[in-house]
């Protein structure tokens, strides 16, 4: 069993910090390791490019209503465009912004945290931000609120149902009322780990970030708009993939959350939203062959040194909760930590937090990971200064253009 989940299977406090979670009662709203799932090896619906294969099935009737259908809700119907709307994880709000809808958004999860964030990357897009000291909290420390959801009064909320039946307080019922009352739940949690769901597991799809995306800017009509934000990414990823090492010349790679003298461990090549800054690049995990019990391990520098990375990724050291000067230091100072190749060669580097995904955030993650793992081909990472922005890239080593992103976002398709 983890050291992240208790003897229950209940999240920990280490867990809370490490994501940014709210403890809920028993449970973790995060669902990070203590959730029951576990890693899922079947992805029939994986793509080879992590964009969207086909077109999002969608109705329109004559009155101006339409639909959108997505697993695990099935279609969902709309009277009209969202006004409105209840953004809970930073990937959903990410996906909203990026088709020009963020002024919609009444809501995200942990707001100071993973809205200050999210403007680390929209700092280089002009015109693109996130206004999130106006956004309320739908999960103020106490539990996912019923009462802030009828305050709130949205016309969709961008939250798994499952995952939200799941919490304590609520059932499959109260997800139906909220739907009913106030306007559909539209989301897909499990797809973040690729786990088992807690109910509803045969009928439950996996989709990339791209392919949620795409759904979501069906919600809001914006399947033109998001065309073109699919083609940035797929430029992107036609780049990376075409000037990619050969396998055996690829450092092998861990990304870790150091604390309390240890390290929590995290695969790097499997499929899955909250990976979707690094699968990609194809890595060579430095933990492959190696089991845990959940899908996040726990090793002290001992097993580390063991695995010995060529490169560490500090997982979110782009945010407040990974200060990795102080890690980069600590391992320097400790007998066994400065053996690792990765310490002695300058190869550990802050690396994005899983949640701070989606159409923008994964773009600039991707950049930032190819370029910390194969300086060669894709120009020298150059540093990340904690509490500050995502570093400025000379144009001419930027792996898509910013412009063309940001016009995207504010000004629309010209299709």
């Amino acid at each position: 069993m983890s050291d992240d989940a208790s003897a229950d299977g209940q999240p920990t406090r280490r867990e809370y910090v490490k994501y940014g979670g709210t403890v809920v009662g028993g449970g973790l709203l995060a669902g990070c390791t203590g959730d029951g799932g576990s890693e899922s090896t079947a992805t029939p619906d994986s793509t080879a490019t992590d964009s969207p294969t086909a077109a999002t099935e969608t109705a329109t009737g004559d009155d101006g209503a339409y639909s959108v259908t997505m697993s695990p809700m099935g279609t969902v119907e709309f009277d009209a465009v969202p006004e409105t709307v209840m953004g809970f994880y930073p990937w959903y709000a990410d996906m909203a912004i990026a088709v020009g809808h963020g002024d919609a958004l009444t809501s995200l999860y942990a707001p100071e945290m993973f809205g200050g964030g999210m403007n680390n990357y929209y700092h280089h897009l002009d015109g693109v931000s996130l206004d999130w000291e106006e956004l309320t909290d739908p999960n103020p420390g106490n539990g996912t609120d019923k009462e802030i959801f009828y305050e709130l009064d949205a016309d969709v909320h961008l939250i798994g149902p499952v995952l939200l039946a799941s919490q304590d307080g609520w059932s499959s019922d109260d997800v139906d009322d909220v739907a009913r009352d106030l306007g559909p739940v539209f989301g897909n949690y499990y797809s973040t780990r690729r786990i088992e769901p807690p109910a509803r597991a045969d009928e439950y799809e996996f989709y990339t970030v791209q392919e949620m995306g795409e759904k979501v800017a069906a919600v809001f009509q914006e399947q033109k708009r998001y065309r073109q934000i699919a083609a940035v990414h797929d430029e992107l990823l036609d780049q990376i993939r075409s000037n990619l090492p050969p396998a055996e010349g690829r450092p092998t790679v861990a990304r870790v959350w150091h604390t309390d003298g240890a390290f929590d461990t995290f695969r790097t090549a499997e499929r899955g939203i909250w990976r979707a800054d690094i699968w990609p690049l194809e890595p060579r995990d430095a933990f492959a062959g190696k089991s845990w019990d959940n899908a996040i391990g726990r090793m002290d520098y001992e097993g580390l040194l063991e695995a010995d990375p060529d490169v560490l990724l500090v997982m979110s050291g782009t945010t407040s909760y990974q200060n990795v000067a102080e890690i980069r230091e600590t391992l320097a100072d400790h007998s066994v930590g400065k053996r690792l190749s990765a310490v002695q060669n300058d190869r550990v580097y802050a690396s994005g937090a899983a949640w701070h995904q989606g159409p923008i955030m994964t773009a600039f993650g991707l950049e930032m990971t190819a370029k910390q793992l194969y300086p060669e081909q894709f120009g020298e990472w150059p540093g990340y200064v904690d509490g500050e922005p995502l570093p400025e890239i000379p144009e001419d080593e930027q792996l898509f253009d910013r412009d063309r992103l940001a016009n995207i976002a504010t000004e629309g398709s010209d299709e």
